[in-house]
């Protein structure tokens, strides 16, 4: 019998550059369910192939390319490939992209929206991979930063438009209130019903808008609430099981497999790469 490939993971906070989070990555059995970052996501194939779902389709990501995924947008994540596939990946959040363009005063027109999810474009997929590899083996800050900077502004120069505000749904006030009561009340969140009468909507119509404003139905944007949260606790230290028992999951093993279904790592991973920085 055939061992089964060790999966390879190094997750690591770029000081350099403003503690952009960076992963190095060789899945193989891997499955991302579907999730959201509040940042970016750019990825670098460096081998194999990945397919993922976002904005509504099926896509293919070959080596060589580059999976670009913009802040709030659902997506998944799998292999395409019998070898599985590798990837350097970036998850930077709004201001590490939006700074690099106000330094050039190239930023008043609004944060850059990506509208491909894979580019083919091999320059800009070595300028990333050559930042990864910089930030991976302590290179200077001033190398990575001015390797960033660079690589940021091709990105955007050759990729990006402006992104349009987007209307959140007719009801905007009601969507805004049961967000912020979602997020009060993440270890135990109101029902439909509650949420639909604090904002005087009949719990369908609410559904609706919700989904409409935010890509997600109310539970599913609790869950992604539940992960980026637990993100914020592990940076600063707490142990997985607290973690847990703080946000309302049944116990750690329920956040183990939520949260390296979402980000790739083990909440116990991702806690000891932000305490080696610290």
């Amino acid at each position: 019998m055939s061992t089964p490939q060790r999966e390879q993971t190094h997750l690591w906070q770029a000081p350099a550059l403003g503690d952009v989070e960076m992963l190095h990555a060789r899945y193989f059995q891997q499955r991302f369910a579907p999730h959201v970052h509040e940042g970016y996501v750019f990825t670098v194939i460096e081998s194999g192939a990945q397919r993922f779902w976002h904005r509504g389709s099926e896509h293919l990501a070959p080596v060589g390319s580059m999976v670009l995924i913009n802040p709030d947008e659902l997506h998944t994540g799998a292999t395409a490939h019998e070898a599985g596939w590798r990837y350097r990946g970036f998850y930077p959040e709004h201001g590490r992209v939006t700074g690099v363009l106000d330094e050039l005063e190239l930023g008043r027109h609004g944060m850059p929206h990506f509208r491909e999810s894979v580019i083919h474009d091999p320059t800009l997929a070595t300028a990333f991979s050559q930042v990864h590899q910089l930030s991976e083996s302590g290179a200077s800050a001033l190398e990575q930063q001015t390797a960033w900077r660079q690589a940021v502004l091709a990105l955007v120069q050759r990729h990006g438009h402006c992104a349009e505000p987007r209307a959140p749904g007719h009801e905007p006030l009601a969507v805004a209130r049961a967000r912020e009561l979602l997020e009060s009340q993440l270890a135990d969140p109101p029902s439909l019903e509650a949420l639909a009468m604090a904002v005087n909507l009949s719990p369908f119509h609410f559904a609706r808008v919700f989904r409409q404003a935010t890509g997600l139905p109310p539970h599913a944007w609790l869950k992604q609430r539940r992960l980026a949260r637990a993100r914020e606790l592990l940076k600063r230290g707490l142990p997985a099981l607290e973690v847990a028992l703080h946000l309302g999951f049944a116990d750690q093993s329920h956040l183990n497999r939520q949260f390296k279904q979402a980000y790739g790592v083990t909440p116990g991973a991702y806690r000891q790469a932000c305490l080696n920085l610290a």
